[in-house]
This record gives structure tokens, C-alpha cells and sequence, in this order.
């Protein structure tokens, strides 16, 4: 039998930044699925706090030098690789000067979130889909953590909806205790247009982009929903156990490899006839 395959898409992963439980789960969750005989990928951003010389990062130029273009400008997008040996699993980087350059994650030294955190969201997702294409590697399922990996999910099942790598891939949503303040500007949904991505797409960003509803956006182009973190914001939660999707409530450190691979399992077995935002309501997973 072949090997599922796997796309781990995180916004952070350790040794690379400090341990989190979102950090740790990016880094031992894809290696706990390998051990499980499942084919793996881990993706995450090129943060400018990384520093590439300790870590062995090193630019891939067959994958490196396409242009993505977000609000009417162009981005070059360049790709590094590094090695977790112990684990025998390669991270791959999404890089761009004008995004990941700068020392924080999603805040400045004063603890203010950057401006262009929305356009960071949006090139890292097009960067991940655009550079998995170039490996001709087809995923069976995609597991995004974190929400800067939140808008995956909806130019997977749109953007990418065509294309035979990706046209039977599953995803998976993991929602996080890491809410953002505020709302991302009021051009959001315009900037997410690319072909394939309509208005009704949108909706639900297009007046108030904020978390919550950045969080349903992805939560309806998912198939499934994962609770990452013991606490969530309530009206995220709630939202994600009525949609009608399997959900899996949070799981400690100690048990959530197999409950995620069971998960996995689950999702890949059901039907992927319909598009996830015009599915009928499913029973709901509870482990």
C-alpha cells in the first residue's frame, strides 16, 4: 500500500523559534506521523530571527524565483531547506525580504503587530501551495497550524482546485489560543482575489477581517477542525463544533499523535466529492 502523504503547514516550529506547545507540536508532530509510515513535509516561514548559519539553512535555487504578486506588487519568492537530522525530516522555508526579514514573528520589539500581517499570511500561503507544485509532490492531507497558515485552506480548495497534485487533497484546520488584535485592513478580501477565489469565498472577511473571522474563513474551506490549544477563543470554538465538520477537542502533548494520526485517517476516508464550503452537515467527530 503507498504511503499517505502528509503537507504540515506551521507558523512555528522548534529549534528554529522557542518552544511553544505550537512550536513543539511543528516540530515532533510531523516526525510522530512519519514514525507512523506516513510521508512527510513541514513547511514554515523564514522569520528573520532564524539565524541560518546555526541552523544550516541554505537557499533551494531549483524551487526559488517566482514572483507573487499580492495588492498589485510583485514578490519574489525564495525557498530554503534545512535538516532535522534526529528526526529524519527536512523543513523548508518560505522566504521574501520585504516580509520575513525583520527580527519578529508577528510583532515588533514593542510588542505591536507588524501591518502587513495580512499580506505575510497571504504570501506564505500562495509560497507553501506554489512551491509543493514545484516538487510534484501531492498531498493527501494538508494540517495548517497556527493563523498565519489560515489562509491555505482557501487557496487550496480554490486556486489549486484544478490541479491534479491537489485536487484530493484534504485539510485540516488547527485553531490556536494565538489571537491577533484588532482587524487586518479593510482591503483584505480584495487583496486574497486571484482567479479561482470569488466573492462568496469571502464573505465572511469582507467587512471585518479580525480573528474570529479569519478563523471561520479557513474553518470553511477545511474539511476538518482541530482544538490546538486547551483554551480557544470561545466564539472560534463554537463556530467549529456546529459547522457540521469533524472537530477533535484539544489533546495533550502525552496523546495527541495518535488522536491526530486517527483524525487523519478519518478525514481521508470520508467522501471529497463536494467542495468543504457546500458540504451537508456531517455528523461531528468527538474523541
Amino acid at each position: 500500500m503507498e504511503k499517505k502523504k502528509i503537507l504540515f503547514v506551521s507558523q512555528e516550529i522548534t529549534p528554529y523559534l522557542p518552544q511553544t506547545d505550537m512550536s513543539y507540536i511543528g516540530r515532533y508532530l510531523p516526525q510522530g506521523i512519519q514514525d507512523k509510515k506516513k510521508e512527510i513535509r513541514a513547511f514554515m516561514p523564514r522569520y528573520g530571527c532564524i539565524n541560518e548559519r546555526r541552523n544550516q539553512l541554505h537557499e533551494v535555487i531549483r524551487l526559488s524565483g517566482m514572483n507573487l504578486i499580492i495588492d498589485d506588487t510583485d514578490h519574489s519568492l525564495i525557498i530554503k531547506v534545512a535538516s532535522i537530522q534526529s528526526a529524519r525530516m527536512q523543513v523548508y522555508f518560505i522566504d521574501n525580504e520585504d516580509f520575513f526579514q525583520r527580527k519578529g514573528i508577528v510583532t515588533d520589539k514593542d510588542g505591536k503587530y507588524f501591518t502587513d500581517n495580512d499580506e505575510r499570511a497571504i504570501f506564505f500561503a500562495r509560497g507553501v501551495l506554489e512551491t509543493v507544485k514545484k516538487l510534484r509532490w501531492s498531498p493527501d492531507l494538508v494540517h495548517c497550524h497556527g493563523w498565519i497558515t489560515s489562509l491555505v485552506p482557501l487557496y487550496l480548495k480554490n486556486a489549486f482546485k484544478e490541479d491534479p497534485l491537489f485536487s484530493k487533497s484534504k485539510v485540516v484546520y488547527s485553531v490556536y489560543n494565538d489571537e491577533y488584535p484588532g482587524s487586518f485592513p479593510a482591503n483584505f478580501a480584495k487583496k486574497l482575489k486571484v482567479d479561482g477565489v470569488n466573492d462568496k469565498d469571502l464573505e465572511v472577511v469582507k467587512d471585518n477581517p479580525d480573528f474570529v473571522n479569519l478563523s471561520k474563513l479557513s474553518i470553511n474551506m477545511s474539511d476538518a477542525v482541530i482544538q490546538g490549544s486547551p483554551e480557544i477563543n470561545p466564539q472560534v470554538e463554537e463556530y467549529a463544533k456546529t459547522c457540521g465538520k469533524p472537530f477533535l477537542g484539544y489533546h495533550n502533548l502525552e496523546t495527541y499523535v495518535d488522536a491526530f494520526n486517527d483524525f487523519y485517517d478519518m478525514v481521508l476516508s470520508q467522501d471529497s466529492a463536494a467542495h468543504p464550503a457546500e458540504k451537508k452537515t456531517k455528523k461531528k467527530l468527538a474523541l
